[in-house]
């Protein structure tokens, strides 16, 4: 260096022509190796949020809210009276509705006997119930209870229903013996003994009477041998008398 001075240095970018052919290979594989490692936690990362944000939509706004409580199959109940019970909030997400819950709060109402509640999206929940179907009329004062094929109570009307016998119990319910008693007796009348029926009297388990039309009587005893009983006690409708004893089904009395 002449005259003791100093070096000046300067930084300059090679022609990409300087870099070896096999070098720049080198990069171009390296940088594809960190994208095809990358590419795995880039899909899951939207794969989370796009979840998060159906999640949050689904579950925890109102646009997939219920808007309408659809009642099938209420014939002996309101409309307004089964979405009462099921109490499901407006707008509530439909996705947390809890449908056992709402089904259980149905199934409180007396003449409900089965129910089904289900999601209907956008925004519907579906309670489908199936009523009671009465079997006998037990008369309670001035008023007629009706129970259905399990002793279960479930209406009271002023006005005796056509087409039902009676059912003189005194205190009727599923747990009742004497309603036991006389819903297995009911259960094993001939057709001919159900059209000439106008009620069933049971005292006790082992006092049970029918009353029939004109004034005629079925003593029936206990409820064992129903069915025999009523084979026997239809064979005799057409004889004479007013009192046809079955108690015994093979011996049978007329008076």
């Amino acid at each position: 260096m002449a005259g003791g001075g100093t070096r000046n240095w300067r930084l300059v970018r090679a022609d990409t022509d300087a870099v070896p052919p096999s070098a720049r290979r080198f990069m171009a594989r390296a940088r594809q190796r960190r994208l095809r490692a990358a590419l795995p936690w880039l899909a899951g990362a939207g794969v989370l949020l796009v979840a998060g944000a159906l999640g949050w939509l689904v579950y925890g706004t109102a646009v997939l809210g219920v808007r309408q409580v659809r009642v099938v199959g209420a014939e002996l109940l309101t409309t307004d009276q089964v979405r009462e019970a099921a109490a499901v909030p407006a707008e509530l997400p439909l996705a947390r509705v809890d449908l056992d819950e709402v089904g259980a709060r149905v199934r409180g109402l007396p003449p409900v006997d089965r129910v089904v509640v289900s999601r209907s999206w956008p925004s519907t929940v579906v309670v489908e119930v199936v009523e009671r179907s009465a079997v006998a009329a037990v008369p309670m004062r001035e008023q007629f209870l009706l129970i259905d094929d399990d002793g279960v109570p479930f209406r009271t009307t002023g006005k005796q229903p056509r087409n039902l016998p009676l059912a003189r119990l005194a205190t009727p319910g599923p747990a009742d013996a004497n309603t036991e008693s006389a819903l297995t007796v009911l259960g094993a009348l001939s057709d001919e003994l159900r059209e000439q029926l106008v009620a069933v009297a049971v005292a006790s388990p082992v006092e049970i009477r029918l009353e029939l039309r004109k004034g005629r009587v079925v003593i029936w005893g206990d409820d064992t041998k129903s069915d025999e009983k009523s084979k026997v006690a239809t064979a005799l409708l057409r004889q004479k008398g007013d009192e046809i004893d079955v108690s015994a089904p093979s011996v049978v009395t007329i008076r």
